[in-house]
């Protein structure tokens, strides 16, 4: 008998790509409204294929994900929040993103062991001019970010008090999660995602859907080449983990030159635990980044580093109830730092 865990890990492919189908053809949707059906009256319902639809229902209960008794069917309790299309926390168009964009590029680790990251890539583009290829691929991976970072985003914002803050800069901040939450949260505040040109019309449909048209701007821009709007709050929402450690210190330095005295910088990410046991999330997303970008997630003290020499300083960690955290730095008052 294969053990338990070797088994799931062996077989989760076939979990990953049956909930994406079951996705797609309405079957969550389906059960959000009509709990405990039989796989004939589902099949039924959203005209497909009994015999089809009734194995990817048993692949799907088998991995817990569905709740089977007497031949019918109903999501589990605490997952339905991540696959209800109307809930904040819908985790599908992550999915699409790892079956669409990850998996294809696997091939590449045999490439690595062998002969490193940096030569097997030599030849390859650089990472986000993959993921930012056409609007379609634009919009799906920032479709996926949203779906994975904003109803944390609430949770996070929270954390971060940003009572006293003006004028937020969300670096890289994407089709706005963080940004959205933090508004909808501070009415005082304003915010300014900074980003590369493809993301202005996605920010500008988030924008509008919430609202939030007179509070949240877009200013198009590469970080690494661009110098960072002034403000006296930084976001940086899973940006750092992209990147490697020199890459980062730049980017916080940056940061630090662009944010008024008193300021701060806000670090969301997921974290190692400090013996880098763990947690499985963040250990999995560990190698996608070194397959998808060229970053690695990190420590908690590992981020404070980071800040430290970048010039901000009291660093703390503020952990959420989920899977990402928040690490804020603060620049001085007065201007005597280095």
């Amino acid at each position: 008998m294969i053990p338990a865990d070797l088994e799931r890990a062996v077989y989760g492919m076939y979990a990953t790509h049956a909930l994406r189908i079951a996705d797609r053809h309405g079957v969550f949707e389906y059960l959000t409204r009509h709990s405990g059906e039989s796989a004939g009256k589902i099949a039924a319902a959203l005209t497909v294929d009994e015999d089809t639809l009734e194995r990817l229902l048993l692949v799907l209960s088998a991995f817990g994900v569905l709740d089977a008794e007497g031949g019918c069917y109903a999501l589990a309790a605490d997952v339905r929040p991540y696959v209800d299309r109307a809930d904040p926390r819908y985790l599908m168009g992550f999915v699409d993103h790892l079956i669409d964009d990850t998996a294809g590029q696997f091939g590449q680790l045999s490439g690595y062991l062998h002969v490193g990251k940096v030569e097997t890539d030599r030849d390859e583009p650089a990472p986000f001019e993959a993921i930012y290829r056409d609007d379609e691929s634009v919009g799906r991976f920032l479709g996926a970010m949203w779906g994975l970072s904003h109803h944390v985003s609430h949770e996070l914002a929270a954390l971060a008090d940003l009572s006293g803050a003006r004028q937020l800069i969300d670096v890289g901040g994407a089709s706005g999660p963080f940004s959205v939450a933090a508004l909808q949260a501070f009415p005082q505040l304003r915010s300014t995602v900074f980003d590369l040109p493809q993301v202005g019309p996605h920010l500008a449909a988030r924008s509008a859907e919430h609202g939030l048209d007179d509070r949240l701007a877009f200013t198009a821009g590469d970080f690494f080449h661009d110098p960072l709007p002034a403000g006296d709050c930084f976001a940086f929402g899973y940006i750092l983990s992209d990147w490697d450690d020199q890459t980062c210190a730049t980017l916080l330095r940056k940061a630090y030159e662009a944010c008024l005295p008193g300021g701060r910088v806000l670090i969301m990410e997921r974290l190692f635990d400090d013996d880098r046991g763990g947690p499985l999330a963040t250990a999995v997303m560990n190698l996608s980044m070194h397959i998808e970008t060229q970053g690695r997630h990190r420590t908690a003290a590992e981020y404070l580093d980071l800040l430290r020499q970048a010039g901000f300083a009291d660093g703390t960690v503020r952990r959420s109830s989920g899977d990402k955290h928040l690490i804020i730095g603060r620049r001085a008052t007065s201007g005597s730092e280095r």
